[in-house]
C-alpha cells in the first residue's frame, strides 16, 4: 500500500535525543512526498535549536507550531491537548504520533477524541525512554505508569527504538492493547565524518543532560582516582541541566579545579572535537542517540552497560562496563589512556557496524510503512 500521508508529530521539549529522532524523522518523510506537521513547547526552545527549526519550517507542508506544554500536570494540558486536537482537525492529519510521555498523551487523547467526530486519525506513541524511568514503587512512578495504562487503550501503534524500552513497557505498562514494532533510531551520511580533535582536547568527554541520572558524580570520582597516576588527565563536560550545580561543586570539592572544564550546551558534533574518547557513565539509559552518533563518528568509547545500549555495540568488538561503578569506570578510563589505538581500532569496527545498520532511511521507512499498514486495517 503506497500513498502520501498527513502526519503530525507532537513533542513537548525541542532538546536531546527525542528532539534529534523528530527532526530526522519528520524530514525523512517529508524528502519522500509526506505532508509533515510538528507541533512543540514554546517555553522550553533555545537558539541551540534555531537550525532544526529552520529546517522543519522550510519542509514541513502543514507547518510547525509552538504552544504551551507544562512538564509536570498542569491545567495548562488542557490548552495544549485543546491546540494539537485543533492542528490535526484543520490539516485533515491522519497521523498523530506522540514522542515522550507529554506528546505521547496529548496525541493518543486527541486522536481517539477526534475519531469520536468520525475524523479518520490514529495515534501513535514513542516513550522515549520518559515514564518508563519512573520506579513503579515510587509516587511518581505509579502515577505517571497508572497514566500510561488508561493511554494504552487510546493507542493505535506503539513504536520502541530498542528491545529493551518494549520489555520495560510490556512489564509496566502491559501487552496487547494495540500493534507494536522495534525500530532502531537511525542516522544520516553527514553523521559518519571521523571526528578530528582540537590540539588541547581533553582525554575524556561527557556530553549530555547534567542530572543524576547521567552518573556525572561517578565520572567525577573516577577522574580523581585517576589523577593519583595522571596528575594532568582532564575531562570537558558538554551539557546543562538540573544538577549541574551540583556537579559544579563536586568538582570544587574533589579539588579537580584544573581537571574539568564546564562547557555548558554545545553541538554534538562540535563538542566531539573537545575530547579523546566519550564517557556514557549512565545510571539508566533507552538507546541514546549520543552512543551512536559518537561511534558513528569514530570516537573511542567508554559505555555503561545499561538500557538497550547493548543493541548498537552487538557483533562489535566494543566493551561495555558496569553501571554505577566507580571502580569499573576508573580502571577502564586508565586502560584507555595506556591502550588509545586499541581503542581506536575498536571505535572503527564500531563505525562500520553503526553505517550498516541504524539509518535515517531506514527507521523512517520503518515507521511510515508501520502507519500505513494500520490505516490499511
Amino acid at each position: 500500500m503506497s500513498r502520501n500521508l498527513k502526519i503530525i508529530h507532537c513533542l513537548r521539549a525541542p532538546v536531546g535525543g527525542l528532539f534529534r529522532h523528530v527532526v530526522d524523522l519528520a524530514l525523512e518523510q517529508a524528502n519522500v512526498g509526506h505532508e509533515i506537521g510538528v507541533i512543540y513547547d514554546k517555553n522550553t526552545q533555545s537558539d541551540a535549536i534555531t537550525p532544526q527549526l529552520h529546517a522543519l519550517n522550510q519542509a514541513c507542508k502543514l507547518g510547525v507550531r509552538a504552544v504551551s506544554m507544562p512538564r509536570l500536570l498542569h491545567i495548562n494540558d488542557y490548552f495544549a491537548y485543546r491546540s494539537i486536537r485543533a492542528f490535526a482537525s484543520e490539516t485533515g492529519a491522519q497521523i498523530l504520533h506522540g514522542h515522550g510521555a507529554k506528546g505521547g498523551a496529548y496525541a493518543r487523547f486527541a486522536s481517539s477524541q477526534l475519531r469520536k467526530k468520525n475524523h479518520m486519525v490514529l495515534g501513535f506513541y514513542t516513550p522515549h525512554g520518559g515514564s518508563l524511568h519512573y520506579s513503579p514503587q515510587s509516587l511518581q512512578g505509579r502515577l505517571f505508569l497508572g497514566l500510561e495504562k488508561r493511554l494504552a487503550r487510546r493507542t493505535n501503534g506503539l513504536i520502541f527504538e530498542s528491545a529493551f524500552s518494549a520489555d520495560v513497557y510490556g512489564r509496566e505498562v502491559g501487552v496487547g492493547y494495540c500493534p507494536t514494532r522495534v525500530i532502531p533510531n537511525g542516522l544520516s551520511k553527514d553523521d559518519f565524518l571521523s571526528h578530528l580533535p582540537v590540539a588541547e582536547a581533553a582525554d575524556f568527554l561527557f556530553v549530555g543532560e547534567l542530572r543524576y541520572l547521567k552518573g556525572v558524580d561517578l565520572l567525577l570520582e573516577a577522574l580523581k582516582g585517576l589523577t593519583k597516576q595522571w596528575p594532568k588527565v582532564r575531562l570537558a563536560i558538554v551539557g546543562d541541566g538540573p544538577d549541574m550545580e551540583t556537579f559544579q561543586n563536586l568538582s570544587v570539592a574533589l579539588g579537580l579545579d584544573d581537571n574539568v572544564t564546564f562547557y555548558g550546551r554545545l553541538p554534538a558534533r562540535q563538542a566531539f572535537s573537545l575530547g579523546r574518547a566519550l564517557v556514557v557513565p549512565s545510571r539508566a539509559e533507552s538507546f541514546p542517540y549520543i552512543v551512536l552518533e559518537a561511534g558513528a563518528a569514530c570516537l573511542p568509547l567508554i559505555v555503561t552497560d545499561v538500557g538497550g545500549i547493548h543493541e548498537i555495540t552487538d557483533g562489535t568488538t566494543s566493551d561495555l562496563i558496569q553501571a554505577e561503578s566507580v571502580e569499573a569506570l576508573q580502571e577502564t578510563m586508565a586502560d584507555f589512556l595506556t591502550h588509545r589505538v586499541q581503542y581506536q581500532t575498536k571505535a572503527k569496527i564500531l563505525q562500520d557496524h553503526i553505517a550498516q545498520k541504524f539509518t535515517v532511511e531506514t527507521m523512517a521507512a520503518q515507521i511510515t510503512d508501520f502507519y500505513l499498514s494500520l490505516l490499511k486495517r
